[in-house]
């Protein structure tokens, strides 16, 4: 897991359209980069539901949302059709992002060990620095819990 403060590890990965999405392309503004195990599944089906709902406020906050999983871009668009997704879903089958942020790790379910994507979420400041962590995150809580700390964020900074 990366610490608050280091610099954000740059990616370029597709997104559920083949576009590719760099990090890069987002500086000047606040990214919820958020990674999750497995596009339609009840736990992550929720939590791209709960972005959804706050997309509007994250907009006027001028922040960008990106989800980020190992599915394909075939998936990602079927799960955006099916949910109505209106943020950034990107595919990294071959783990560059998931391993750079430090999400793939040892899980354990139902008393067996295997590796797999740990629920986190990170918000990365307009300079491209981790502003904040939120490691193993609730699917139903998360987006509201980002939407407090932004807001908590903007209050201070005037």
């Amino acid at each position: 897991m990366l610490s608050e403060g280091t610099l954000a590890p740059s990616f370029a990965l597709p997104d559920k359209n083949g576009e590719l999405i760099r990090l890069s392309d987002y500086l000047g503004r606040r990214i919820i980069l958020y990674f999750y195990p497995k596009d339609n599944t009840p736990g992550c089906s929720r939590q791209a539901c709960a972005y959804a709902g706050a997309y509007s406020a994250f907009r006027d906050l001028d922040a960008v949302v990106i989800g980020v999983s190992r599915d394909s871009m075939e998936s990602h668009r079927r799960f955006a059709e099916k949910y109505n997704l209106p943020f950034i879903l990107v595919s990294d089958p071959d783990r560059l992002a998931i391993e750079a942020y430090g999400v793939w790790q040892e899980k354990k379910l139902y008393g067996k060990l295997s590796y797999g994507v740990v629920r986190t979420t990170y918000i990365i400041s307009s300079e491209g620095r981790i502003e904040k962590v939120f490691p193993k995150v609730k699917p139903d809580t998360d987006p509201a819990t980002v939407l407090e700390y932004i807001k908590a964020k903007e209050k201070e900074n005037k």
